[in-house]
């Protein structure tokens, strides 16, 4: 039988209308690499009559264009008069489903680092890096991200090693440097604030009260949305730098109980103000770099001894940067723009 051209014009359409992805027609050369997280993708709609946020998923699958209502018991992504009740977490991604938790780090999930440094990596195997005193390492370091730690700690009389814990993180994309530190204290206030927060070497804000947010002017953002929010009264914030980490902080000092139990022998005059944190990511690459990071390649095996009290990972020559806002180590991968003003030195604090 003759194929008439009016036929395979209609099959040719027939094909095109089953073929492209609903919200891609217009732009069919989109990859799936450069589509939001499937978790988060999806756009906010009017609150339930009972003031409950909703939205609509655009994550391609089976969540695509479903609606998720936040549950009464965490009405809002975002609980603003107070912030230590749990948040609404929707997700869009093959789960489709919506969850109530609360916006802090937890020590014992994958991408946490806390104590004295004790990591959970991303292939769900905890493991300690010590580091030194001092010392600043590369945690992550990737092609378009790097992320350092900077490392206080005290050694006792008569023992081999530091004790050490991450006094401070600096978040290195593009041409910006995002800071988020502990303050250097004598004695701890649980009544104050002992968080500080730099932005390409200057010290910012974030306000207490209202959307108790801190975001860069949009003129100095190339591609990125910056976003530093309050998680709790004090001392907790959550980082997020679009399409790369999300990240939940908290400063917390030495107690003395911790203190009597492990030996630490803290002098009486500093209270070791610290922070524990847990990552995030959402565009590493295959060959990622970094104390934390490489424990995110596909074909990544740890090679800490298991069933041990305290496994140690090695490392310190290979990760270790001059400063807290450089990118330079014997492995690490990022680099910073050409066009880049430079920002000199560790950050006093």
């Amino acid at each position: 039988m003759e194929i008439t051209k009016p036929c395979i014009l209609l099959l040719l359409a027939l094909f095109l209308v089953f073929n492209i992805v609903p919200g891609e027609a217009g732009n069919a050369k989109s990859s799936k690499k450069n589509l939001d997280a499937a978790s988060t993708n999806y756009e906010m709609l009017s609150p339930t009559y009972s003031g409950q946020e909703q939205a609509r998923c655009l994550a391609r699958g089976a969540c695509h264009g479903k609606t998720l209502v936040c549950p009464a018991e965490c009405p809002k992504r975002k609980p603003v008069q107070n912030r230590k009740q749990k948040a609404c977490f929707l997700d869009c991604s093959s789960k489709c489903e919506v969850t109530c938790k609360r916006r802090i780090a937890n020590c014992n999930g994958y991408g946490s680092l806390c104590y004295d440094p004790r990591f959970i990596g991303g292939d769900g195997v905890m493991f300690y890096f010590h580091g030194e005193k001092g010392g600043t390492f590369a945690i992550v370091s990737d092609n378009n991200l790097q992320i350092n730690a900077h490392f206080i700690g005290t050694r006792p009389v008569g023992r081999k090693r530091d004790f050490t814990w991450v006094q401070a993180l600096s978040i290195m994309f593009e041409t910006h440097t995002l800071e988020i530190a502990a303050k250097k204290v004598s004695h701890w206030d649980k009544e104050s604030d002992h968080l500080i927060v730099k932005w390409n070497g200057v010290e910012v804000q974030v306000p207490m009260d209202g959307e108790a947010e801190w975001v860069p002017n949009s003129e100095e953002l190339e591609t990125r949305a910056v976003v530093v929010e309050r998680t709790d009264e004090l001392n907790n914030v959550r980082v997020s730098v679009s399409g790369l980490v999300q990240i939940d902080i908290k400063v917390r000092p030495i107690g003395k109980m911790e203190n009597l139990v492990h030996k630490y022998q803290i002098p009486k005059n500093d209270a070791f103000a610290h922070l524990e944190t847990q990552f995030k990511f959402f565009d590493l690459s295959d060959l990622v770099e970094g104390v934390l990071g490489k424990t995110y390649r596909p074909d990544y095996v740890s090679p800490v001894k298991r069933g041990v009290a305290m496994p140690m990972m090695g490392g310190e020559d290979k990760y270790k940067t001059p400063s807290l806002y450089s990118a330079k180590c014997d492995v690490c991968m990022f680099e910073r723009p050409t066009a880049m003003s430079s920002i000199v030195g560790l950050s006093q604090i």
